[in-house]
């Protein structure tokens, strides 16, 4: 393919900046940009980017006539956390042939939290010839990282990690799932007690399951509130939450193999005391164990990073709803993004 791979922008605000930048400098040609942010439409993607200039693509939020009118071969979707709420948005692109991949953190591997959602979008891009598929942080310091190291290592009997972000980085959508702003009482009920909830480290177990060859025995969850001893503002949510509220949540998700290794990962997202930073922790407990910590990672960067980096990927894997396993690793782009497909 000689010509520049041709983008849309799905969402536009915190990420969404990240993402037009990274794709003007790693050569794509930007055809969209959608937004319902009244103070976003109408703004020039270059102007939104920070770019210094105009690509001459308004921010739109009429996204039916954006994919009617762009022939894009791509889209970068920024919107939700969960496939339930990803279902108009994936099926958009679909429908019009348009190989999209999502921030959404249900999507990394969705098969078994959302099996009737992800298997009706499968069979859509199928009869569309276009590949959906969910990326991110997760995608390389959940899930590469972590088969690349088990690739020096001769016994895996357990794998923990632990990882850490602030929720205020990403937007009011990740901030509700995990529970910010709420009283103590209101997330028993809406997040700890939702079974239907799964935290983001449930669905990266399976993917790395699903990496080694492995089956799932059994799986499960533990959703507990985080707490701050001061009163604490939150820009996402535009609100200040009391000391002793939820300002996010710790998940511990346990999964069993019936090969024998299990893997226990906590993730912890909330708005940040002045104080705190991302962290990413991980341990290979076998033969030989083997620990390995990511001093303060960038993590909304990364996610964009990532997602941009995995579009040849994309555009080269077959139709469908594809797990990013089921992909070559993530990789640097050292050149213009057309030239690697």
């Amino acid at each position: 393919m000689k010509q520049k791979i041709r983008v849309i922008q799905y969402g536009c605000g915190k990420m969404g900046r990240y993402f037009l930048r990274y794709l003007y400098e790693k050569g794509a040609e930007i055809v969209g940009a959608i937004d319902s942010n009244p103070a976003i439409v109408g703004k020039d993607a270059g102007e939104v980017a920070g770019l210094g200039f105009k690509l001459n693509v308004p921010v739109r939020s009429d996204a039916e006539a954006v994919f009617n009118e762009c022939d894009a071969d791509a889209c970068i979707i920024a919107i939700a956390s969960l496939m339930e709420d990803m279902v108009p948005y994936l099926e958009m692109a679909a429908r019009h042939g348009v190989n999209a991949i999502t921030t959404c953190e249900e999507a990394f591997y969705p098969w078994t939290t959302s099996p009737a959602i992800t298997n009706k979008l499968d069979k859509l891009a199928k009869e569309n010839n276009c590949t959906l598929a969910g990326s991110g942080y997760q995608d390389v310091f959940w899930g590469n990282l972590i088969t690349t190291i088990a690739g020096a290592t001769h016994r895996i009997d357990r794998i923990e990690g632990a990882t850490s972000y602030n929720v205020e980085d990403y937007g009011i959508a990740l901030a509700k799932v995990h529970g910010a702003g709420l009283t103590l009482e209101q997330f028993k009920k809406e997040i700890a007690e939702n079974d239907s909830l799964p935290s983001y480290v449930w669905n990266s177990n399976e993917w790395l399951c699903s990496q080694f060859g492995w089956s799932i025995k059994s799986i499960k969850q533990e959703l507990v509130p985080t707490t701050y001893n001061k009163d604490i503002f939150s820009s996402t949510l535009n609100k200040t939450i009391p000391a002793g509220e939820a300002t996010g949540m710790s998940a511990v998700v346990t999964t069993e193999t019936y090969q024998g290794p299990v893997i226990v990962a906590q993730c912890i997202g909330k708005v940040y005391a002045p104080d705190e930073v991302d962290r990413n922790d991980w341990t290979i407990i076998g033969e030989p164990d083997t620990a390995i910590k990511i001093a303060q990672p960038r993590t909304v960067e990364l996610t964009c990073a990532t997602l941009v980096n995995r579009l040849p990927q994309l555009i080269n894997a077959p139709a469908g709803y594809i797990t990013t396993e089921k992909m070559p690793k993530a990789q640097y782009i050292t050149y213009p993004l057309h030239m690697y497909l």
